[in-house]
């Protein structure tokens, strides 16, 4: 990289944190900091929930995908986009109804406190590794952008997204989506899609020059898609931060439109990122690394400066699913353990010194865990089987079906947790079958359980005044 990308980079990141100091003018009490006052428009509100589903993963993992499958890469984010979807259509009207901080709390004023415990337990466990996992990305491509060594990029880099995380919280997030969702739009769309199809001379020349299978949506595999659509819809179904950003719309109209169309926007990106690896393919059919198709690509095909611009739109993405999933982390703990547990009576001055010193210890924690680890894929696959097979009965079910019941619920959780993470161990983190034994054991003890309370509270027959009841007939 020359001198003009690393200043256009390093300018980009002390752009992203002024405007996250300034958003902390506006986070006054606990429904400002944690969601945005529930007051953003239809614009910010869309910029917002598309910025934090697309990450870093999403972005180099598409492309590496098209670069590997062709076309039929684009599931990993269509799978995202169609959950997005399904969640505006679907629930986010009885969502919004709640006027609730989190999931957790739904599920204690639809069950008990034993139920919101331990589900916060699971989004916690499931925000923090999706937390640390955007900080090691992050930390990478700067460590090979800028040439520094990888725990300085994660410390520089993950310093700047906790900052203004911590001060302004959802206000401060929001600000920085919006610049981050433009970067990412203008850098993938405007940029460096025309510049891949143009070097490898048209769609027409993409189309005849890879090989036919690329052209077909199924290619990657019938096992693979249906893994993504388990794994990733559900996921996003019932996920803490994407449902945090649902909180923030100001009323159902704009959320239940804003993430129909983020879903779609979603599966556009997944078309152009596939469509670029398609081109990599093309121009690049060496690369030793299939990971680092979309960083060729930029490296060979762009000039200074340009390089800079689509280099921070890649930061983009990644920094604004790291603030979504900090602050849906910071919630969780603040709002669902400590207020609920430990300082019921915790005033709003209070509750947000709360909340920025959990967000801080939050910061230092990821940041010591992403240098240790430095990988955290796996863990990344454990949480979100865990989040999908054990949440998702309780929540919808507890959202559309009265019968169900805390002590099922609460079991619900408690059994499918158990059962994904003892499958994972026996068959391996990449494995298909735990999630699936997950749903399965969540869904018949949620039902079964149910049952069973409802049969037992049912007043008992009186034998002596049936009898009675026949004689006088």
């Amino acid at each position: 990289m020359g001198s003009l990308d690393i200043s256009i980079i390093l300018l980009y990141f002390a752009l992203i944190a002024g405007v996250g100091v300034l958003g902390a003018k506006r986070a006054t009490n606990s429904e400002e900091y944690a969601v945005a006052g529930r007051n953003l428009n239809f614009p910010m509100y869309l910029g917002c929930m598309a910025a934090l589903m697309i990450g870093g993963a999403s972005t180099l993992g598409t492309a590496k995908l098209g670069y590997q499958f062709g076309l039929s890469g684009i599931w990993m984010v269509t799978s995202i986009g169609i959950g997005v979807i399904c969640l505006g259509i679907f629930l986010s009207k009885k969502i919004l109804s709640l006027k609730v901080l989190t999931i957790s709390e739904m599920l204690e004023e639809r069950f008990s406190k034993e139920t919101r415990l331990v589900s916060a337990l699971v989004s916690t466990l499931y925000t923090l590794m999706l937390t640390v996992a955007q900080m090691i990305g992050l930390g990478s491509l700067l460590s090979v952008w800028l040439g520094w060594n990888l725990p300085l990029c994660i410390i520089v880099s993950a310093g700047v997204v906790f900052l203004y995380t911590m001060l302004g919280g959802m206000w401060s997030v929001t600000m920085t989506d919006i610049v981050q969702f433009v970067i990412m739009t203008i850098g993938i769309f405007f940029i460096m899609l025309p510049t891949s199809l143009s070097k490898a001379g048209g769609w027409a020349a993409v189309q005849a020059s890879v090989p036919p299978a690329y052209l077909d949506l199924a290619n990657i595999g019938g096992d693979k898609v249906f893994q993504y659509l388990i794994l990733f819809t559900l996921g996003l179904m019932v996920g803490q931060d994407i449902w945090q950003r649902l909180f923030t719309a100001r009323n159902l109209k704009i959320s239940r439109q804003g993430a129909i169309w983020a879903g779609i926007y979603a599966i556009l990106y997944a078309v152009a990122l596939s469509i670029i690896g398609m081109c990599a393919f093309v121009l690049l059919p060496n690369i030793d690394d299939p990971q680092n198709t979309f960083a060729e690509m930029a490296v060979n095909f762009l000039p200074p400066g340009i390089l800079g611009i689509i280099l921070a739109s890649i930061a983009s993405a990644i920094m604004s699913t790291a603030s979504g999933t900090i602050i849906a982390c910071s919630t969780l703990i603040s709002n669902d353990i400590i207020k609920r547990f430990f300082i019921p009576n915790m005033s709003e001055k209070k509750y947000l010194r709360v909340s920025r010193l959990t967000t801080l210890a939050i910061g230092v924690f990821s940041i010591v865990c992403a240098i240790w680890i430095q990988d955290i894929l796996g863990a990344l696959d454990v949480a979100y089987a865990v989040l999908s097979g054990a949440l998702f009965f309780p929540i919808v079910f507890g959202l559309f079906w009265k019968r169900i019941t805390a002590r099922a619920a609460f079991y619900s959780i408690i059994a499918s947790t158990a059962v994904i993470l003892g499958s994972l161990w026996v068959l391996g983190i990449t494995a298909t079958e735990p999630i699936l034994y997950g749903l399965a054991t969540s869904l018949i003890t949620i039902v079964l359980l149910s049952y069973m309370d409802s049969s037992s509270k049912k007043p008992q027959r009186n034998d002596t005044d049936e009898s009675k009841k026949i004689q006088v007939l």
